[in-house]
């Protein structure tokens, strides 16, 4: 069951959200959120797959919203980033779709890197959890190589869902170079993230 309420949790939960996988230092733990620079534009691939699926995309501008990560709230992101994980197989768009680029709902269980992130923010927006708060970022994976997670912003920190990973991590654990994601108060609206080295802030080589 999700809790957006808000309630405290106390240090237990916080010990438990960032002993996960956590190595962070003092120093690290502070940097629970990504900071935002300005407005840039969205890759193409959210473009298109806008023009095609309407529905997906629509939202008239919010206030950022994060959710309360209650015990409840960490086990669904856990659940949902495995299963997708597991059931959806790797594809490539070249060898899917014959395009180098194309975003789609995985529908036919096949897909690459935004597939899966389209399909597990579908399904939290499904299961009541807010828009705001799960937002499509563009990274650099460890290789340099262009790349798509789930950000998930919450009271605790800011939180990745990675078809890499089957853990779901905080975003300083990553090992990725953040380049830019969706602005909570519009998911059609794209920014940039701070980082102080040079990056192709696109997931594709079509967004160059």
């Amino acid at each position: 069951m999700l809790d957006f309420r808000g309630q405290g949790k106390g240090l237990a939960l916080a010990v438990m959200l960032f002993g996960i996988g956590a190595t962070a230092q003092a120093g690290e733990s502070r940097l629970l959120y990504a900071s935002l620079g300005d407005t840039t534009r969205a890759p193409i691939g959210w473009v298109e797959f806008c023009t095609d699926n309407a529905a997906q995309c629509q939202g008239a501008p919010t206030q950022p919203r994060d959710i309360v990560m209650s015990q409840a709230a960490w086990r669904d992101l856990i659940k949902v980033n495995r299963w997708v994980n597991e059931t959806v197989k790797p594809l490539t768009d070249q060898e899917h779709w014959g395009v180098i680029e194309k975003w789609s709902l995985p529908t036919d269980g096949y897909g690459d890197c935004e597939d899966y992130v389209l399909l597990k923010r579908k399904m939290l927006i499904d299961a009541g959890w807010p828009r705001e708060a799960l937002l499509i970022t563009v990274v650099r994976d460890k290789k340099g190589e262009g790349h798509a997670v789930l950000t998930v912003k919450t009271d605790k920190g800011e939180f990745v869902l990675d078809n890499q990973n089957e853990s779901v991590v905080a975003w300083t654990e990553t090992g990725y170079r953040f380049v830019k994601r969706q602005s909570q108060s519009d998911p059609n609206v794209w920014v940039s993230l701070g980082d102080t080295k040079p990056a192709v802030s696109t997931a594709s080589a079509r967004d160059q």
